[in-house]
């Protein structure tokens, strides 16, 4: 955990030497267009606000130094990395909290001439630590565009798997949100594999029908996927004013559904579970590809998804199983039963030939990071 303390000193450290050089500095609201976001977003009066795990951000500046005006309603973890892909290990890790905060995310050597620098920035924590509001960015020079939307983007809808719960930890440890880190989960690495962005609809504990060790509430991600927020039901994510359309969205539910030695009833999970699919293919369209992991828990869960598959009456639906042994559950596995960073690369090599499969995408010597 030393890393997000040295964060932290990195941030005072600099705050100064940037606050010397104020008269220089080129100050943009957080919704100017050369800076490009990644996941569900709302903007308000140039603010940009997220909640939703693993949205991320990219600038482009050229300059040494690059500061943020930011605003959290708990408690966020973000990954860093400075003229460099996102990949598993980050330049750096900071904290987003409190009311218009100022924070640096990167400074150079003080004297150095400015150059072009690329920053990405991602949520690595969950909406239930927080929702982050960003108003502004400033840098000591001057902003470029950032590299925008990618070519190729998956959109993941899941529950803790997705969110990266306990990624970090040991499998002696419970949850925290220090060791929560999305960037280390499947769905990271099979988008980086593919050279693609991804989107995340994902919450801990959520089911198609039955949240973990709890009854039919209504509160699911069935319900959530239409959400702009993760933690808000208002307002709803409207599809058709995004700039990002996703080429294949990847469900990974059901597990929460079956947890604590219980189950639903196979004619509500098959009810809800089509309603998702619905949801989706009036996002996207009628031919847009669908592609449905049914976890490695329980062997019912295989006989429910795929009755859904059955009688969905969808076009481009598919899906993929996981078995007991796709990874162990000792050296694989993070916090509270949660597979680690390596248990997840073992998934992402199992999801990657149906992605391939069901998109053209082509299967490379690329390793998975």
């Amino acid at each position: 955990m030393k890393k997000f303390f040295l964060a932290a000193a990195a941030l005072l450290f600099f705050i100064p030497s940037f606050a010397k050089d104020a008269s220089k500095a080129t100050t943009v609201p957080a919704s100017d267009s050369r800076i490009t976001y990644v996941g569900r977003t709302l903007v308000e009066d140039g603010r940009v606000s997220f909640d939703w795990t693993g949205t991320y951000f990219r600038v482009r500046i050229k300059g040494n130094m690059l500061s943020m005006k930011v605003s959290d309603t708990k408690k966020n973890y973000y990954n860093v990395w400075v003229d460099a892909p996102m990949s598993e290990k980050p330049s750096e890790v900071i904290t987003v909290t409190g009311k218009d905060t100022t924070i640096v995310i990167c400074s150079l050597p003080k004297g150095k001439k400015a150059a072009t620098h690329a920053i990405t920035v991602q949520k690595r924590t969950e909406g239930e630590q927080g929702k982050t509001t960003i108003s502004e960015f400033t840098c000591d020079g001057e902003f470029l565009q950032a590299e925008e939307p990618k070519d190729r983007i998956i959109e993941y809808v899941g529950d803790s798997y997705t969110c990266g719960y306990g990624t970090e930890a040991s499998n002696k440890e419970r949850f925290s949100p220090q060791t929560e880190n999305q960037n280390l989960t499947y769905a990271c690495k099979v988008a980086r594999y593919f050279g693609a962005d991804q989107v995340v609809i994902a919450h801990s504990g959520m089911g198609i029908v039955r949240n973990y060790n709890g009854n039919l509430t209504g509160d699911d991600m069935v319900r959530r996927y239409l959400q702009t927020f993760d933690q808000e039901k208002e307002p709803k994510w409207n599809a058709g004013e995004s700039a990002i359309k996703p080429d294949i969205t990847v469900v990974y539910l059901c597990t929460n559904d079956f947890s604590t030695g219980m189950q639903p009833s196979q004619r509500s999970f098959k009810q809800n579970y089509i309603a998702l699919l619905k949801e989706i293919k009036t996002n996207y369209g009628e031919d847009y590809p669908i592609l449905m992991m049914v976890p490695k828990h329980d062997k019912m869960m295989y006989e429910y998804i795929y009755s859904v598959l059955n009688d969905c009456g969808m076009k481009n639906v598919h899906i993929l199983q996981l078995g007991p042994d796709i990874h162990d559950n000792d050296g694989d596995m993070g916090a509270d039963g949660h597979p680690n960073g390596f248990g997840h690369t073992k998934i992402a090599y199992s999801l990657i030939p149906y992605i391939s499969t069901i998109t053209g995408w082509e299967i490379s010597e690329n390793k998975i990071k």
